[in-house]
């Protein structure tokens, strides 16, 4: 039997196919355009990009594993999470989608604490308000764009409205509405205090499932646009950081994930709600049916590598045929540990974890004439560790158990940020057989919704195989510690030259 992952990422779309024994049979992947951003901190993209995109890639992979639609016995979704789709009456889109990293919304978190209390507001929902959340976009686009708004008939996440698309079904899980500020996280329902507090009616909202739960089916319209087979049965799904954890098999508490893509998330499956009374890491519930995790978030892990890329590296091609990217990190890989003190604050979109700062700006501090761009390269590598880092710290504090690190994106496949993050973490970390992150997830939930396997525990023991584990150097953990310290006290430093945020690093 053969099952389908589809991620609806930022920047592409990426189709899956995966057997039962968890071996990738074929893969096919579509670029999105780029988010649009027109005002600093503003950051929107077009569903229709996405359902364009579902349909290339999903039949790249169907011809690339020379396969026809009725070989897929089962479809999973994963996808970036809290995205605002506003559809009308119609179904047409009311307005470019408000995506994951758009931080416009400040004025309408303030109001929405305010209305019902910090921690009245953690205790309904896990979490704080913050500008990232699907909620506070409504409530900005309700606010500033009024007309639109009143055509608002159904709103839904990313992945759920290609999802919907296919099927015609109007449906979500536990783990992406966990994201929304809208989900009762311990209940997993609907929270009908946060929806009467801001006057939102239910009706507006999809049907909550359990990830691996059977939510719909191929539709006519989805099978002409993707190739797939008419009735094949479609799973709720999850976003992409609950899946992704599945595909790295983290779904048991001690298990942990650092994940370095575009944005930077350090995820630890529990056993319960685990409770920042801060709100400095989110609480959200699990793929895993009765399961939660705790994560953390660096909205700029990638993208500060990949920011330094296009604007001070020199394009995307090198002289000598290698990708850019690869001769950059050639090039960190010469520099000693520390950087020769220098450091980078990733704060090109604000930042989450600890700050909950919108306002957030980045920084490099340390420059002299002695530095290289391969210097500031291993400072941008280190920085985003030590953002990361942070989230484990935090860990520590609240008592969540790490046993062992699995690492994936960009930060699983370079050597180099391997070993920093191992070094930065002073813990072992774990690389996978098959890192194929959230859409290997989103197949593995397929497989259970299909019945291969009979729970998601039982699929990750059988199809998650760590194929390397790289240790950190004792030597060079006692500097990266240094460093780390030296870190920490950048961001109120910052925050007091430029005026935002506090003058105090949480604690």
């Amino acid at each position: 039997m053969l099952v389908l992952g589809i991620d609806v990422g930022t920047g592409g779309t990426r189709a899956l196919i995966v057997s039962n024994n968890g071996r990738i049979v074929a893969s096919a992947t579509e670029e999105h355009e780029p988010f649009a951003s027109p005002q600093i901190g503003w950051a929107e993209q077009n569903p229709e990009d996405w359902w364009r995109a579902c349909g290339v890639a999903v039949r790249k992979a169907l011809a690339n594993g020379g396969l026809g639609g009725i070989d897929i016995s089962c479809v999973g979704f994963s996808g970036q999470m809290h995205g605002a789709v506003m559809l009308d009456e119609s179904d047409g889109i009311v307005r470019p989608a408000l995506i994951w990293c758009d931080v416009r919304t400040e004025k309408q978190c303030k109001q929405l604490t305010e209305k019902i209390g910090s921690e009245q507001l953690i205790r309904l929902t896990c979490n704080p308000a913050l500008p990232n959340f699907t909620l506070t976009k409504f409530l900005w686009v309700r606010e500033n764009e009024p007309k639109r708004w009143k055509r608002v008939h159904s709103v839904m996440l990313p992945k759920d409205y290609v999802r919907f698309r296919l099927t015609g079904d109007r449906a979500t899980d536990m783990a992406d509405a966990s994201g929304t500020l809208l989900l009762d996280v311990v209940g997993r329902r609907w929270s009908t205090e946060v929806l009467q507090a801001v006057g939102m009616e239910q009706s507006l909202l999809p049907q909550l499932y359990e990830s691996p739960e059977i939510c719909g089916q191929i539709s006519a319209t989805g099978a002409e646009a993707t190739g797939l087979r008419q009735g094949t049965p479609v799973v709720a799904g999850a976003g992409d950081q609950a899946a992704g954890a599945v595909g790295m098999g983290v779904v048991t508490p001690g298990a942990v994930s650092a994940t370095i893509g575009t944005s930077g998330v350090v995820f630890a499956a529990t056993d319960r709600p685990s409770l920042d009374p801060r709100g400095r890491l989110h609480t959200f519930c699990h793929a895993v049916p009765g399961r939660w995790h705790v994560m953390g978030v660096t909205q700029a892990a990638g993208l500060s590598l990949r920011w330094f890329r296009d604007h001070f590296g020199g394009g995307t091609n090198t002289n000598d045929g290698r990708d850019l990217y690869e001769r950059l990190i050639a090039e960190a890989a010469q520099v000693p540990s520390g950087a020769d003190g220098l450091l980078w604050a990733p704060y090109l979109m604000g930042e989450r974890t600890p700050h909950l700062d919108p306002n957030a700006r980045a920084a490099l501090i340390g420059l002299t004439a002695f530095h290289t761009q391969g210097h500031v390269v291993r400072a941008i590598l280190e920085g985003v560790a030590f953002s990361l880092r942070d989230s484990f710290s935090l860990f520590s504090e609240m008592g969540v158990p790490v046993r062992n690190i699995r690492l994936g994106g960009g930060g699983a496949r370079s050597p180099l940020w391997r070993q920093i993050q191992a070094d930065a973490y002073g813990h072992e970390v774990e690389i996978l057989e098959a890192e194929e992150g959230a859409a290997y997830g989103a197949a593995i939930l397929a497989g259970v919704g299909a019945g291969i396997w009979n729970s998601v525990d039982t699929a990750c023991s059988k199809v998650v195989r760590i194929a390397q584990r790289v240790s950190p150097q004792p030597g060079v953990v006692e500097r990266m510690n240094e460093s780390y310290e030296r870190y920490r006290r950048m961001y109120p430093a910052i925050s007091s030259v430029l005026g935002f945020g506090s003058s105090k690093h949480p604690k």
